[in-house]
């Protein structure tokens, strides 16, 4: 464990940092994304660090390849920043060993062994976040956790923002470097994933899926898309429902970026959030919801050269931007309810 130690907040969640490097994680300039540096730090460490402003969060686990984890927070400076439980946990094969073995860890309360939940911890709940994120802001964290805490009908919520939240990332001009991502395109708009994640993983029935989904999860890469939707078209879970949803969402992505928008709003109006929840839901095993947030940030991760080119040139810029942004939707964080005299010694 690094960082001492302290009493959960109340309502906290543990958050997980997937922070893994093996099969379908991508590497950029053949490095393992989220130890690629910005301003002096590895990716994974500004997260981390911002994790520690989030009053919803009691405490971080970061899964990856321990042995360079504990190289990233080992010097002073960061570790004194530290200030809520953090746990290194060595990584497994696929992001469904990473995620589930680490949960099985907090279930345990042991970095080292995990165990699965009893009975009466089936509803334990875990804010998942991926590691390359470095726009993140404490505030759209607390907004999401808090917004997911408000469904308590939903086992698995996945985070997403809309087209405009991400405008401030777009090119200037045609000497400026920019960053424009892909967009699911729905009846309801343009909506991008946020990359943060909340469950219940013991009610996921179907966990197994998850996987399949991070894998081919590209969205210009139409081969990826094609392989889980004919995956998914043999389940028994409405698989024909599901390639037909999954095709229509993506024939739609491919016609806006071919800037063909008319064709593009045809194909979207078949598919909307809701019938995506209910399918996704079936296809899980548990209660899926979607749910917003508005700044932004967590929405762009590192998936390329040239995003990571990109990020570097406009670090500074960016992230002031993004926390202003953040602060004026949301406001300052809420306050540690905990006792002056126990945040002192924690």
């Amino acid at each position: 464990m690094v960082g001492a130690s302290q009493t959960a907040l109340p309502a906290a969640v543990p958050a997980i940092v997937t922070a893994g490097d093996t099969r379908a994680a991508k590497a950029v300039y053949g490095e393992s994304k989220v130890f690629l540096p910005l301003d002096g730090r590895p990716l994974v460490v500004h997260l981390v660090l911002t994790l520690q402003d989030c009053p919803e969060v009691s405490e971080v686990w970061v899964v990856g390849n321990r042995d360079r984890l504990e190289d990233a927070f080992a010097p002073r400076e960061i570790r004194d920043a530290v200030r809520k439980p953090l746990y290194l946990v060595p990584q497994g094969r696929n992001l469904l060993e990473n995620a589930w073995g680490t949960y099985r860890r907090v279930v345990a309360r042991d970095p080292e062994n995990g165990r699965d939940p009893r009975p009466d911890e089936m509803d334990l709940q875990v804010l998942y976040v991926s590691g390359d994120i470095p726009f993140a802001t404490a505030q759209e964290i607390s907004a999401f956790v808090r917004s997911c805490r408000a469904l308590p009908e939903c086992d698995y919520a996945f985070g997403y923002v809309r087209e405009e939240a991400l405008a401030g990332f777009l090119s200037n001009g045609p000497e400026d470097t920019g960053i424009e991502v892909a967009y699911f395109n729905l009846r309801d708009g343009r909506v991008r994933q946020n990359n943060l994640h909340f469950a219940r993983p013991a009610r996921i029935g179907n966990r197994d899926r998850i996987n399949d989904m991070y894998e081919h999860r590209h969205q210009r890469q139409f081969w990826h898309m094609g392989a889980l939707a004919w995956k998914v078209f043999f389940s028994r879970a409405s698989g024909p429902m599901i390639l037909i949803f999954y095709g229509m969402m993506h024939l739609a992505g491919l016609a806006d970026r071919w800037k063909l928008r008319r064709l593009a709003d045809l194909l979207r109006g078949w598919v909307t959030l809701r019938r995506n929840e209910e399918v996704i839901g079936r296809l899980l095993g548990a209660r899926f919801c979607f749910v917003a947030t508005e700044a932004g940030g967590c929405a762009l991760d590192v998936d390329t050269d040239q995003e990571y080119d990109a990020v570097r040139a406009h670090f500074g810029p960016w992230r002031e931007a993004q926390r202003a942004r953040a602060e004026a939707l949301y406001g300052p964080l809420p306050q540690d309810p905990r006792p002056a005299e126990s945040q002192a010694e924690a």
